[in-house]
């Protein structure tokens, strides 16, 4: 599947910025699962105060659809 394809029918309807329940409704998962993927690091996020945020594009470098990240300082 390619990146407009997935992004088409997966992501258009999210923010730019998700929640964890967001990414694992968006990948199908339980949030448990999303928690795990954050903890694990497997999904590049931000902590606000005890909240996880999830920039969209992080969660497309996880599903490895060639897109670019800019590096943090």
């Amino acid at each position: 599947m390619s990146f407009g394809e997935v992004y088409d029918r997966v992501l258009r309807e999210y923010p730019d910025i998700l929640t964890v329940e967001e990414i694992s409704q968006a990948l199908g998962i339980s949030t448990k699962t999303g928690y795990r993927l954050l903890r694990e690091n497997k999904i590049e996020h931000l902590k606000v105060g005890r909240s996880y945020r999830i920039p969209k594009a992080h969660l497309l470098a996880y599903l490895r659809l060639d897109v670019k990240i800019a590096s943090r300082p």
